[in-house]
């Protein structure tokens, strides 16, 4: 027993041996957290802890970097981190992170790179940014309608570094002055929503301290389980993008009836609930619509501003704990704000990720990017790491062989992920004409078709009898014509009497005369033809015929009196009143006649 004993001894003081020489290792950098103030904003559902440290190298060589160190309890809700340099006048400048491992110790590590190695008894100002989501523990887990949000937040009291640290202060900032309980590590003191703790002095590497704070949090505890965003861009001048989301509340979850009169009536009843929040959209999107499954949601108010668009998201129904809404919200951009080309070589530069609300978390997060069809060579520049799944195709009008889709996957997202992704790929522009040419090419099938169709006869026996019919209908046509032509002939006759009653010349008279004589011989010869092919064709429209050519006959000899009654006023053997009786009376039985003709010819 003793043996054995003895044994564990020996093992658990090689592994304290081991983990003393990984620690020995990291401190050899020389690098200490001279000071360090820390500030936990839990005003809202998320933990967003920042830390400014003064880094100091108090090594004998240059250091080119440092590490960064997360707890093992906190990594898993890790959302975004980020670390910059404090400069003295020039902005913060942004350090490169990346994920390692430190033997021996249980976390997450990031190691940062310096943008100038840290000389040694040189110091260095150094932001550190983390946000974590589902941090906040509603308790107890179920409140009714009428009680108010508590949640516990369990952390670090200490900055988890590998670097020793010589001082260190912490600040909460709480949601509201209500603390049930909080931890009294160092005699902190609290005045109204802020809890501040140390300082502590000479803290060793790795240090760690259950920090526990139990207090009063009514901000909207809702997450976006998962968002569906799909991005259609096209050439033509848009870019169409629809967000799928479905929203739950992550809060407390509703004990008992919800009471529509209470809530309505009482202006804290249900206080951690969330009636409506705001979306804000680009300044430039428009046609903007928002809609769930049942149609759309006319309590929606859209906000026009200078730099942006805002949205007022208004559920169909109030949102408590444990409660979920699922809705489409969508709008077009003009795509000359975010397309670039050289050439054949586009850039889309446009966010993967925009804004749902403040302070927003989602679990999961897909991304379509439809790009145009002909695309090629397509490349993705990310500012953090996503995960690419295999290309789709998508069709639509007009489509041959499908567009491209990128599609592209990320969990745990917050307001930092808020930033431009750009996408490269090759199109060649003639293939804008595509599109317009396969109009013009079906509406040219069409025509061509429809022309085929009518001109062709796709019956398989003839029908003599509308044969027969097509021919009549043919003659009639052409007789109508020259009946029409003949009578043409008799009201330029006309003219030309009136124009010898005032020049009394002879030979335009008989000139006009003749011609009359030729045109209606030939007119009349050609209808008895047709009234001949009528007959042969067995029609009974030939004795329609027969009788206008019999009344033309009397309406020509009409016209022949006419001519001779003005050829004897102008010689003097007539009175003008006794002409003028006489011309009243030919006219009246030529209208009489053309009256007969037009209404065979309307019968035919």
């Amino acid at each position: 027993m003793i043996a054995a004993l003895s044994h564990i001894m020996s093992c658990f003081s090689l592994f304290a041996l081991i983990a003393c020489f990984f620690r020995a290792s990291l401190c050899a950098e020389g690098l200490v957290n001279e000071d360090v103030k820390r500030t936990l904003d839990l005003s809202s559902h998320l933990a967003k802890i920042t830390a400014e440290i003064q880094l100091a190298n108090h090594g004998a060589s240059r250091v080119s970097g440092f590490t960064l160190a997360l707890e093992a309890e906190l990594a898993p809700h890790l959302a975004f981190i980020g670390a910059s340099v404090k400069g003295e006048e020039e902005e913060d400048e942004s350090l490169e992170l990346k994920e390692t491992t430190v033997h021996g110790q249980s976390g997450k590590f990031f190691e940062a790179q310096l943008p100038s190695s840290l000389a040694p008894g040189a110091k260095l100002r150094v932001k550190v940014e983390t946000v974590f989501s589902h941090m906040l523990k509603p308790f107890p887990t179920h409140i009714t309608q009428a009680e108010r949000q508590l949640v516990v937040f369990q952390g670090n009291h200490y900055l988890y570094s590998p670097y020793p640290t010589r001082s260190q202060t912490t600040r909460v900032r709480l949601a509201s002055k209500t603390v049930e309980s909080y931890t009294k590590l160092g005699n902190p003191t609290k005045s109204d929503e802020t809890v501040e703790y140390g300082p502590f002095k000479d803290v060793p590497p790795f240090s760690q301290d259950a920090m526990k704070i139990h207090y009063e949090n009514n901000t909207p505890f809702i997450t976006i389980s998962s968002v569906t965003r799909t991005i259609e861009v096209s050439h033509w001048g848009n870019i169409a993008v629809e967000e799928t989301i479905d929203l739950r509340h992550t809060g407390a979850f509703l004990k008992g009836p919800f009471s529509r009169y209470d809530y309505q009536r009482q202006s804290d009843s249900g206080i951690s609930s969330v009636k409506s929040f705001k979306t804000i959209l680009p300044a430039s999107a428009q046609d903007v619509y928002y809609r769930d499954e049942i149609g759309n949601i006319s309590t929606s108010h859209l906000q026009v501003l200078d730099d942006s668009v805002e949205v007022e998201i208004r559920p169909r129904f109030p949102l408590f704990g444990g409660w979920k809404t699922h809705y489409i919200i969508g709008y077009n951009l003009p795509s000359y704000e975010y397309l670039y080309n050289l050439g054949d070589q586009y850039a889309l530069k446009i966010r993967l990720v925009d804004h749902v609300y403040d302070d927003q978390v989602i679990d999961q997060l897909t991304v379509k990017l439809i790009l145009p069809e002909g695309a090629r060579n397509i490349h993705v520049d990310t500012p953090y790491p996503i995960t690419r799944s295999q290309d789709e195709l998508h069709y639509t009008y007009l489509d041959t062989f499908g567009r491209p889709v990128l599609v592209a996957t990320k969990n745990n997202l917050v307001e930092q992920h808020i930033q431009d992704v750009v996408v490269h790929y090759t199109f060649n522009k003639i293939l804008m004409l595509q599109e317009p040419l396969l109009v013009v090419g079906l509406f040219y099938i069409l025509f061509f078709t429809v022309i085929i169709y009518v001109r062709l006869d796709f019956s398989i026996t003839k029908d003599p009898a509308a044969e027969v019919r097509m021919k009549v209908a043919s003659i009639t046509e052409q007789v109508l014509t020259l009946v029409n032509k003949r009578l043409g002939l008799y009201r330029h006759m006309d003219e030309v009497v009136n124009r010898y009653k005032q020049t009394r010349d002879t030979g335009a008279l008989n000139s006009g005369r003749k011609t009359l004589e030729a045109e209606h011989r030939t007119l009349s010869n050609d209808i008895s033809a047709l009234q001949a092919r009528l007959k042969a064709e067995g029609s009974d429209l030939a004795e329609k015929v027969g009788e206008i050519q019999k009344l033309d006959n009397q309406l020509k000899d009409l016209v022949c009196r006419s001519c001779q009654e003005a050829e004897r006023l102008v010689a003097g053997k007539v009175k003008k009143d006794a002409y003028i009786d006489s011309d009243k009376t030919l006219s009246g039985k030529r209208q009489e006649l053309v009256s007969r003709i037009d209404s065979l010819l309307d019968a035919l």
